[in-house]
């Protein structure tokens, strides 16, 4: 599923038939009648079990067409169009229902890589760490910007980007290799090193870190 208008979850739709509010859920992809899609990807449903169309729906299918079938009362959003979703079992779609909380975050998400996406074409004139690590951090991110993003750390030259990498778990191996080996250059660059022991950043030449006092040999 994408990321809907957020503004889909402003409307109260209540069902004609039983006055039970309406549920947001996923649109199946295919529309069953021409197989095309359903032109959103929520679809406002009623599950109320004690709806009278869906009560009703069992016998009419039945005995119209032979199948162990309901109703389910639909409206698309934006409309107040009547529909029907045939469903085959009681508990159809309310695997489907859609969390509102988990589509602001997706959204949020969404905007933040936008921008991050636009930012990166002046990261290194603007000296923007902060839009390369959106980028390269975010596992949600298309694989062609985030590979991007690489390229322009090296290239930003900056030891604060250390910390954020080394706390992150990537989930592609790839990427912690290169933001690994790319991390190493800049600190040499930088005539820093990391401690062993404590992870601080500390002057290439020291020989006791003066953070945790463990000693280079």
């Amino acid at each position: 599923m994408g990321c809907p208008e957020l503004s889909v979850f402003d409307e109260v739709k209540i069902c004609p038939h039983c006055k039970a509010e309406m549920i947001a859920c996923e649109a199946p992809q295919v529309h069953v009648g021409d197989g095309l899609g359903w032109g959103s990807e929520v679809l406002f449903i009623c599950l109320n079990d004690y709806c009278p169309l869906f009560l009703k729906g069992w016998h009419h299918i039945e005995t119209k067409y032979g199948r162990h079938a309901s109703y389910r009362y639909m409206e698309l959003p934006g409309s107040t169009e009547s529909n029907v979703m045939m469903v085959g079992n009681k508990d159809a779609f309310k695997g489907s229902i859609v969390d509102k909380d988990a589509i602001i975050g997706q959204n949020s998400r969404y905007q933040a890589e936008k921008k991050a996406t636009v930012a990166l074409e002046t990261c290194i004139e603007d000296n923007n760490l902060q839009a390369v690590l959106t980028l390269l951090l975010d596992e949600s991110a298309k694989r062609e910007s985030r590979e991007t993003s690489l390229v322009k750390l090296a290239q930003l030259n900056d030891v604060a980007c250390v910390d954020p990498i080394r706390n992150h778990t990537f989930r592609d191996p790839s990427f912690e290799q290169k933001s690994n080996l790319i991390i190493s250059r800049i600190l040499q660059a930088n005539f820093k090193k990391e401690c062993p022991e404590c992870s601080e950043i500390i002057k290439a030449q020291a020989k006791k870190c003066m953070h945790c006092g463990h000693e280079f040999s």
